[in-house]
C-alpha cells in the first residue's frame, strides 16, 4: 500500500497540532511497513525533523509567500506521486497545496481522505478568502472525497454544515509518541530559561487568539493573591501578542512571576511539561489538544477549556474542563492548585488514560483498517 499525505507545514513550531498529527501518523504507517510520502513545504523544516521522519519519505515544495503558504508548484512531481499512490490524504483544509493535490487526485481517480483537523469554521483572520476558496475549491474537496476523517466526535457536525453527513465519518484521535518525551533534566531547564525554583503553572502553544493565552493571564491575575508561590510561563512562538501580554503582566504588577519563554522543542519541551505542577490549555477554540496528551504522557496534570476536544478528562475530575472565560479559568486554577492531593491524582489518572488509548502505536490501526476499507470499495467499483 502507498499512502501520500499532504500537509502544507510539517513544521511543529509554524504548524501547530496539525502538522504534528501529519508527522507522527505518517513516520508510524511507515513504520507498520506501509509506503508513506509526505508532501508538505519546506518552510520551518530542519534536519532534525526530516530525520525524526524517516522511515517516512518526504517531498517538501519551496515556499513562495508566507502569509498564505503559498508554494512553488511542481505540477509534474505532483501528478506523479498522485499517479503512485494508492491513496491520498489531505490533512488540513485551508491551502494552496491541498488544492493542487486534489485538481491531481480527481484527473487521476484515486480515492482519497480529508482529515481538516478542525479547520472547517471560519473563524481567525482572512475569513472572506475562506469563502472565497470554499467557493472555488473548498467544498468540492469535502464533497468528492471517499473517506472523512475527524479527530473527535464534536467535530463531526463541521463537517455536516459541507454537506457530509456524520454517518459517513471515522473518528480517529490525535495521539502522542512516548519515546518523544523521555525523562529530563528539570532543573538545568529552569537554569536556562531563567525559571525560579516556584512552581509552574505552563501554557505550551502559539501566542495566538485562538489559543486563549490572554485568557489564562487574566485569570491568573485575578488569582494571584490565593496561589502567591506560583509563577505562570508561556512556551511557544509568538503570533503578534507577547507584547501585549508582558504589557497586561506589567499592568496587573505580576510582570516578576510571568515567563515568556518562546518555541520549546525537542528535550526541552519534555523538560517544560515535567517542570510544571500544571499545564493549562485556555484554547478558544480547538479540534482535540494534543497538548494535554504530551503532558499526560509526561505525568504532568492538565487542565482545559470546553472547547478543547477532551471531555474525557472530565471523567477524572470534572474540575479539569473550565468554560473558555477568564473566570471559568481561574476559578478552575484555584479548585486545583488549593488541592494538592487532587494534582497528584489527576496526573496519574491523565497518565494512564493517555496510555491505554491515545499512543500512536495504537492509534495508526485505525488508520491502516480505514485504508483497506477504501481501497477494497474502490476495486469493487
Amino acid at each position: 500500500m502507498k499512502i501520500l499525505n499532504v500537509n502544507s507545514s510539517l513544521s511543529f513550531k509554524t504548524g501547530g497540532g496539525t502538522a504534528e498529527r501529519t508527522f507522527q501518523m505518517s513516520r508510524f504507517l511507515a513504520r507498520e511497513g506501509i509506503d508513506c510520502t509526505v508532501l508538505t513545504i519546506d518552510s520551518g523544516l530542519d534536519q532534525d525533523r526530516i530525520e525524526a521522519l524517516k522511515p517516512a519519505s518526504l517531498i517538501a515544495f519551496p515556499l513562495l509567500w508566507q502569509r498564505f503558504h503559498v508554494p512553488r508548484i511542481r505540477w509534474k512531481t505532483v501528478k506523479n506521486l498522485v499517479n503512485e499512490a494508492d491513496i491520498v490524504h489531505l490533512m488540513g483544509h485551508w491551502g494552496v497545496l491541498n488544492a493542487v493535490v486534489y485538481w491531481a487526485v480527481r484527473r487521476a481517480r484515486k480515492p482519497y481522505v480529508v482529515c481538516p483537523a478542525g479547520a472547517l469554521p471560519l473563524f481567525g483572520r482572512s475569513k472572506l478568502l475562506k469563502k472565497l476558496y470554499n467557493l472555488i475549491v473548498g467544498k468540492a474537496i469535502l464533497r468528492d472525497a471517499a473517506g472523512w476523517i475527524a479527530v473527535t466526535e464534536a467535530e463531526c457536525v463541521q463537517f455536516e454544515s459541507y454537506g457530509v453527513p456524520s454517518s459517513r465519518i471515522t473518528v480517529i484521535p490525535n495521539g502522542v509518541c512516548q519515546e518523544d518525551f523521555q525523562p529530563a533534566d528539570t532543573e538545568q531547564f529552569r537554569r536556562e530559561k531563567k525559571l525560579p525554583d516556584a512552581p509552574l503553572i505552563l501554557f505550551m502553544g502559539r501566542l495566538s487568539p485562538i489559543k486563549g493565552p490572554d485568557l489564562l493571564l487574566q485569570a491568573f491575575a485575578s488569582v494571584r493573591e490565593q496561589i502567591p508561590a506560583y509563577h505562570l510561563a508561556f512556551a511557544g512562538p509568538d503570533e503578534g501578542m507577547r507584547a501585549g501580554l508582558e504589557e497586561a503582566a506589567r499592568q496587573a504588577g505580576i510582570e516578576d512571576r510571568v515567563h515568556f519563554l518562546g518555541f520549546v522543542g525537542g528535550n526541552d519541551k519534555a523538560a517544560a511539561y515535567r517542570a510544571a505542577s500544571l499545564l493549562a490549555v485556555p484554547s478558544r477554540q480547538e479540534a482535540m489538544s494534543i497538548v494535554v496528551l504530551e503532558a499526560g504522557i509526561c505525568g504532568t496534570p492538565a487542565m482545559l477549556t470546553d472547547q478543547c476536544g477532551f471531555s474525557e478528562i472530565t471523567e477524572i475530575d470534572r474540575g479539569l474542563e473550565t468554560p473558555a472565560t477568564v473566570q471559568g479559568i481561574a476559578e478552575g486554577l484555584l479548585h486545583l492548585l488549593l488541592t494538592p492531593d487532587l494534582l497528584e491524582s489527576a496526573a496519574s489518572s491523565l497518565r494512564n488514560l493517555v496510555l491505554q488509548k491515545y499512543t500512536w502505536r495504537r492509534i495508526v490501526r485505525r488508520y491502516l483498517n480505514l485504508y483497506q476499507t477504501l481501497l477494497q470499495t474502490s476495486i469493487s467499483k
